[in-house]
């Protein structure tokens, strides 16, 4: 609680961007504002003793005596309190780059290695908002349906009525609207599907559609490079090893990685497990020849390069194959191809030199694995299974992010006070301030 106090009276909170740190009032009106130093001190005891909500946080106040000396007898409602987090997105964050900084001065950072992990937090989003691809599909085909219905209907009445030789009815009309509304929401499933397909992710959200980003992607392949470059900028230095699991395995973020200092350590999946179990043979059993630009497969026989590189899944590939007279004879055709296949086909990335780096990086790897698990996966452990933190309580990409940027600041607080001890902490508060 001390330590709080100290940490907060460090901050220049007009600096870092919260509402009201100049002392002015809420919203233009009414008395001053409360001054955000003692909701930041409030929210940082609340987060660090297991207390989020703003209700109870509203209840600390008037009965924890540790709150009340901390705010100085002061007891804002809940909604002020809850204000101020949802608010205050972009400060928080930047009060989490504040401590990092205050971390790096103690010299609590190698500035070598750094591990990264994710983790799935629960968020605030209605699930009927949500809408996969398989979803929207499904919702396509159902209007598409009842579009041709309602055009088959119109087109028998339009026939009635010449027969009847009288003006269209008011039943006409009604089926009219109907269909336009029901191509409306056709165009509008359409946008959303567009959306969803530009942006790469699995999900999307129509109610908040930022929510996506941060709780609906079911894979970490495009975070490598982006997360290991913030880490380089907020410890300030052009090289370091990074740590991954095998979740963050991607050629083109590998390549990221090897043009900008950062040496990656992560393992490749694998894939071939059923092919290998079935003593089919896989990928890696057909070596490439540098000299002569093409694959030997388990018999030495060669798979040459067929015409331009093809684009998938967001890369440049070649494309390999072997003569269908040689496989047709071949003694371990069985091993190598399908009843129906003529011939075995293979892509080879275009950067592939990059992916054969990686390799050879990784068999000197010498137990990384083990070290990155030690050093990330403590942080995600106590977050969600001690502190409890397994949802977001705020909607919105900005708000979830100035949220998670206070669960962040929380947890090395609680690390740096058990690893310098209160006295020491107070002694660099005292010369931070001066």
């Amino acid at each position: 609680m001390r330590a709080i106090d100290l940490y907060v009276d460090t901050l220049d909170l007009e600096e870092l961007g919260f509402l009201n740190a100049d002392g002015g009032h809420a919203q233009g009106k009414g008395q001053p504002a409360y001054d955000p130093r003692d909701h930041l001190k409030l929210y940082l005891y609340g987060y660090l003793d297991k207390v989020r909500s703003s209700r109870m946080l509203e209840r600390e106040t008037h009965l924890n005596l540790e709150v009340i000396w901390l705010l100085g007898g002061l007891a804002p409602v809940y909604k002020t309190i809850a204000d101020f987090r949802k608010d205050n997105a972009d400060a928080l964050k930047a009060v989490n780059r504040d401590f990092i900084l205050l971390c790096n001065e103690l010299g609590l950072y190698g500035g070598k290695k750094c591990a990264v992990d994710g983790s799935f937090f629960h968020g605030n989003a209605s699930k009927a908002s949500i809408y996969t691809k398989a979803r929207l599909d499904k919702h396509q085909k159902k209007l598409e349906a009842e579009i041709e219905r309602y055009q088959k209907e119109l087109e028998k009445q339009e026939k009635d009525d010449e027969k009847a030789d009288h003006s269209t009815s008011q039943k006409d009309t009604d089926l009219q609207e109907k269909l336009e509304a029901l191509k409306k929401k056709q165009r509008e499933k359409q946008a959303l599907k567009d959306r969803l397909l530009d942006s790469g992710g699995t999900q999307i959200s129509t109610t908040d559609e930022d929510a996506s980003d941060v709780t609906h992607d079911g894979n970490d392949y495009h975070q490598l490079y982006p997360m290991k470059k913030m880490a380089m900028e907020a410890l300030d230095v052009n090289e370091i090893e990074a740590l991954a699991d095998a979740g963050y395995f991607d050629n083109n973020q590998l390549k990221e990685c090897e043009e900008n200092g950062i040496a990656a350590y992560v393992p490749m999946p694998d894939k071939s497990g059923k092919k290998r179990a079935k003593g089919r043979f896989c990928r890696d059993d057909f070596v490439y020849d540098d000299k002569t630009e093409c694959y030997r497969c388990p018999q030495g026989e060669a798979l040459r390069r067929l015409g331009n590189p093809v684009y998938q899944k967001s890369k440049y590939w070649q494309r390999y194959a072997s003569d269908i007279s040689v496989c047709k004879t071949c003694p371990l055709r069985e091993k190598c191809l399908t009843e129906k296949a003529r011939r075995r086909h293979l892509l080879r990335w275009l950067h592939e030199e990059v992916v054969d780096r990686h390799k050879e990086r990784m068999r000197n790897a010498n137990g990384k694995m083990r070290e990155r698990s030690g050093l990330v996966e403590h942080p995600f452990g106590t977050l969600k299974h001690r502190a409890g933190w397994r949802h977001f309580l705020v909607r919105g990409f900005k708000k979830v992010a100035g949220e998670w940027a206070l669960m962040a600041t929380c947890y090395n607080f609680g690390r740096v006070l058990n690893i310098i001890g209160f006295d020491a902490f107070r002694e660099y508060c005292i010369k931070r301030q001066q």
